[in-house]
């Protein structure tokens, strides 16, 4: 009898230490502090423009925490106020939302991401190298396999259309441009190429971002240029 108690005993003990090692895990939302965006670059708006050019290969080199920071910044990121973005919005509604498909990131452990604007930090929503099974969702695979960081912009229609109806689609649309372009001109005066891709299964990414009310809209892989 005795010996039964011990058994339940030390059972109860291991149980209570599994316990938080399942709540540390990092697919239950770790969050990533990342380093501040700078506001200045050694490169003009002009040149920026005038080198940015579509990029469909990718050195095997990884990025850095400052080049991931600079990117979701000039995607989403705060410039002043509680709420004003580097992008418009119609009527500061700002349906966007974006994730960081992490593969080679100094620093950062692969996995994807949500971006959490307004704290300008991460919040991991999956563990692991997942860019082999996204690639699926996209009629040039290669792309997303060999880039160490993938964007992936998402839309709630429904924070927009509440004010503006069916034209507020429209003008959804208008942002994830806005905010797209962004991306490109900030990877180019980064040194970085990036392309944007419009072509992929819409409900595969759905999925795979795991949040029903969101529609997948633009996807833009970046790395470093093949030399």
């Amino acid at each position: 009898m005795r010996r039964i108690t011990c058994l339940c005993l030390l059972f109860s003990f291991l149980v209570v230490l599994v316990k938080p090692v399942a709540a540390l895990s990092k697919e239950t939302g770790e969050t990533i502090t990342l380093p501040a965006a700078s506001r200045e670059s050694e490169i003009s708006l002009e040149e920026a423009l005038s080198k940015r050019q579509s990029t469909r290969s990718f050195a095997d080199e990884a990025l850095n925490l400052n080049e991931l920071s600079q990117l979701l910044w000039a995607a989403q990121g705060i410039t002043h106020g509680r709420e004003f973005r580097t992008a418009p919005s119609a009527g500061a509604l700002y349906p966007l939302e974006v994730y960081a498909l992490v593969g080679r990131i100094q620093g950062l452990s692969s996995g994807l991401c949500k971006y959490n604007i307004g704290k300008h930090t991460l919040t991991r929503v999956k563990e692991g190298d997942q860019r082999e099974s996204f690639s699926d969702a996209v009629y040039q695979p290669t792309i997303i396999k060999q880039a160490p960081l993938t964007l992936i912009i998402s839309a709630v229609y429904n924070r927009t259309t509440v004010k503006y109806g069916e034209r507020g689609i429209r003008y959804v649309h208008m942002e994830v441009g806005h905010a797209g372009q962004n991306v490109m001109i900030q990877a180019t005066a980064l040194g970085l190429g990036c392309v944007g891709i419009g072509a992929f299964d819409d409900d595969f990414v759905k999925d795979f971002l795991g949040s029903k009310e969101e529609a997948p809209l633009y996807i833009i892989p970046i790395g470093r240029p093949m030399r």
